[in-house]
């Protein structure tokens, strides 16, 4: 296993920024320890840190985005393998409007600039997240929006409630150029007020230009999710799930509770699936619930069905190959099925359906927790108040 790349404290200043090296903070227990003013020339405080740019040309020679993803309500995702990086706005508690946090006016006003095509205007954006004490590592060198996402959608705005009190906040999408090293350079470059010259990445200098997207795409190293990679690892994600299976649980028929919130889940996580509908027992065929995948929307389209099994597990009790089976050999002609407990697939069974090639797309019970808490559903209460929505119609 290679291990991670580690710049030290005194080294900060003549860094170059790694795909995911780390960066070490002080020594010292309070805000003097902070790397990031060292390694870029930014404050202290908050998640978004602008550099001013020097020049009329545009407004920041850059912005570093920094996030800890450990906030349940605020659920900045980093998806390694399509390149995306998800990250909510600054205005993440009640008493101001969405536009008054020096953060989300940064927001609005990049996104408008991507599409009104003012792309000139645009500064690179240099992500980070926590490590241990003082240390950051540095996850990629990102642009606002997605070759794949709809403009209405890349940046969109989202009420949340505490103590009674509503406010907004932005959702935005980001894409991570395919760039595994910024070079001190391009940044001292970038503080002069210069962004297109011989020390700029090529991909960054080509989105600039064209607005064409290079992501950072990583694929797995292997097919199966291990067991701690399918369960949560936050203590949120942990009373999310189970809260899910207390409430399966405890039901006069568990099974029958489970399949209804597990059909549920499934269109919670895609707006494509349609027709999900739980089978009657009797006449079930070995498939808890049923439903089409629609693909294309303009013109021509196409249903995919599929077939559900749901098994309502305590979270440390894996699911084996007898459970797994099940679905596969009941599969049809065309279809895919689709696993989803509130445990964890064992190797062995998992395996069987990767290096066979099932079309078996596995939710274990780290997958229910973060598709409630992307979809809002973050808190106890909030949880409880959608299981007791689901059932029969």
């Amino acid at each position: 296993m290679a291990e991670t790349k580690l710049f030290p404290y005194n080294e900060l200043s003549d860094a170059d920024l790694v795909v995911d090296a780390v960066y070490e903070g002080g020594d010292a227990n309070n805000l003097s320890a902070a790397l990031l003013p060292d390694l870029l020339g930014v404050g202290t405080g908050g998640g978004f840190r602008a550099k001013r740019c020097p020049t009329d040309s545009q407004k920041y020679s850059y912005v570093v985005l920094y996030t800890t993803f450990s906030e349940p309500d605020w659920p900045d995702d980093l998806d390694r393998e399509s390149g995306i990086f998800t990250y909510y706005g600054d205005n993440r508690d009640p008493g101001s409007r969405i536009h008054e946090k020096d953060g989300n006016k940064i927001l609005r006003e990049v996104f408008h600039n991507l599409h009104s095509g003012q792309r000139q205007t645009i500064p690179p954006f240099f992500v980070f997240t926590k490590e241990e004490g003082w240390n950051r590592k540095f996850r990629g060198l990102a642009v606002p929006g997605d070759r794949l996402e709809n403009q209405s959608e890349d940046l969109v705005a989202v009420w949340k409630h505490n103590g009674g009190d509503r406010f907004q906040n932005y959702k935005a999408t980001f894409t991570i150029l395919d760039v595994d090293r910024v070079s001190r350079a391009w940044i001292s470059d970038l503080q002069e007020g210069k962004f297109l010259t011989e020390n700029t990445p090529d991909v960054w200098a080509k989105w600039k230009n064209t607005g064409k997207y290079t992501p950072l795409q990583a694929d797995r190293t292997k097919d199966h999710r291990t067991k701690v990679e399918q369960l949560p690892t936050t203590e949120k994600e942990k009373t999310i799930l189970q809260t899910v299976y207390s409430h399966c649980k405890n039901d006069s028929n568990q099974s029958r509770k489970f399949e209804y919130v597990a059909s549920a889940l499934f269109e919670l996580m895609d707006s494509n699936v349609h027709q999900s509908k739980v089978t009657r027992q009797s006449r079930d065929g070995g498939r808890d619930a049923i439903g089409t995948y629609h693909i294309g929307s303009i013109g021509d389209s196409v249903d995919v069905e599929f077939a559900l099994e749901a098994k309502c597990y305590k979270p440390s009790t894996g699911v084996g190959v007898h459970d797994t089976s099940r679905l596969i050999s009941r599969l049809r002609h065309r279809q895919f099925g689709v696993f989803v407990t509130t445990s964890y697939v064992r190797k062995s069974a998992y395996e069987e359906i990767k290096q066979d090639g099932h079309p078996v797309l596995v939710l274990s019970g780290g997958d229910i927790a973060k598709i409630l808490q992307k979809n809002g559903f973050t808190s106890k209460a909030e949880v409880k108040n959608w299981l007791d929505s689901q059932g029969p119609a």
